[in-house]
């Protein structure tokens, strides 16, 4: 026969049982988290996988990552010279630029791209780099060989310096008349660092890297002279220059190393100027070639016979006299009307044309005269 537990044991076991539920329901919130579709990529550190650690130009293979953040935009790209320790130390100019990728990952913050293998400018030592474009700064390099490309020595590292940004980067100057017309917008990058390392640190090379838009930055070195010691800090001022005709929204970068230190934003205007010269150009170009035109057109136009000899004011001439045949002072004042010539001059000779009616004055045998009798009406009809 089974015996049932006293009142002392059921005592004693109610307390456990309580302490139990309550543990499982404070775990209940970090299940629920650790079960949530990415958090595990939102909390983890980005990682990248290759189909191959070796292959030879004009093959291909693929890269594959997790842990990066959802929806980012990044870039995939072969550089020599470079080691994951070290990262990418000749900056993107060791990179073969023209063949790389771009993959956007998903909602859990993974991707999977195919990518083609090339030869980078530099020398292996290879890595595959993948870096975010846009965004909070995330990169991951992964060991990658490229058969058949030489390979080198890395640069030796001076000193064993460590240089961090103190406080916030500014852009300092202005934009100039020559910019307002496409001249290369022109800046100087403002920071502070500060010596963490154990070691001085000797002319440090920064990479000042512009980007615009979602596109990965252009790295260009820019070398510090001067020497900051352990434990201290200079503020360093480097030029930046975006190409002639730039606008827009830009992003400066700034990198020492393998690590990006600072990022500035940088607003460039539009170089109206440009956009005034060519609505100018083309009202100009356009009322001078119609000129020109109409100029050649006027040359080569067929004129009408005579149109080119300079006609002068006809000058009229005496006209002769002649006496109608069978007449005489009587024949009447219509009969007294001659026929008379008339002459025009013009600047190549004279034309002489004979007209057929009376011209509207009188003669002097036909004009009547105070002492001549007059003809009489009488007897007439």
């Amino acid at each position: 026969m089974t015996q049932r537990p006293g009142p002392e044991a059921s005592r004693r076991t109610a307390p456990s049982v309580l302490l139990l539920l309550a543990a499982l329901l404070a775990l209940l919130p970090a299940l629920f988290v650790l079960t949530a579709p990415g958090a595990r990529a939102a909390d983890g550190d980005p990682t990248v996988t290759l189909s191959k650690k070796e292959a030879g130009k004009g093959g291909e293979i693929t890269v594959s990552g997790s842990g990066w953040r959802a929806e980012a935009l990044l870039m995939l790209l072969i550089c020599g010279q470079s080691t994951p320790e070290r990262g990418v130390t000749g900056g993107t100019n060791s990179c073969a630029n023209a063949d790389g990728r771009a993959v956007t990952t998903d909602k859990k913050g993974a991707f999977s791209k195919k990518l083609p293998v090339t030869e980078p400018p530099k020398p292996c030592p290879c890595v595959v780099h993948v870096a975010t474009v846009s965004g909070e700064q995330a990169l991951v390099d992964a060991v990658f060989t490229v058969a058949g490309h030489p390979t080198a020595d890395l640069p030796k590292q001076t000193g064993d310096g460590k240089l961090a940004v103190l406080a916030t980067t500014r852009l300092e100057g202005d934009s100039s008349l020559l910019t307002w017309f496409g001249a290369p917008p022109a800046r100087r990058l403002v920071f502070t660092v500060g010596n963490l390392g154990s070691a001085p640190v000797e002319d440090p090379v920064f990479e000042i890297g512009t980007a615009h838009g979602v596109f990965a930055p252009q790295w260009e070195e820019r070398r510090w002279r001067g020497t900051v010691a352990p434990g201290g800090k200079a503020q360093i001022k480097l030029p930046v220059e975006l190409p002639a005709g730039a606008h827009g929204d830009y992003r400066v970068s700034l990198r020492y190393g393998p690590k990006v230190l600072a990022e500035q934003p940088w607003g460039v205007g539009r170089p109206w100027g440009v956009t005034l010269f060519w609505v100018l150009l083309s009202l100009v170009v356009p009322a001078a070639v119609f000129r020109i035109g109409m100029a050649v057109v006027d040359k080569v136009r067929p004129r009408p016979a005579g149109s080119h000899r300079t006609r002068t004011p006809a000058r009229w001439t005496k006209p002769g006299r002649r006496r109608r045949r069978g007449g005489g002072r009587g024949a009447g004042r219509g009969a007294g009307h001659d026929t008379s010539t008339y002459t025009t001059t013009t600047g190549t000779g004279t034309n002489t044309s004979v007209t057929t009616a009376a011209l509207p004055w009188f003669t002097p045998d036909s004009a009547p005269s105070e002492n001549r009798p007059r003809p009489t009406t009488k007897g007439q009809a």
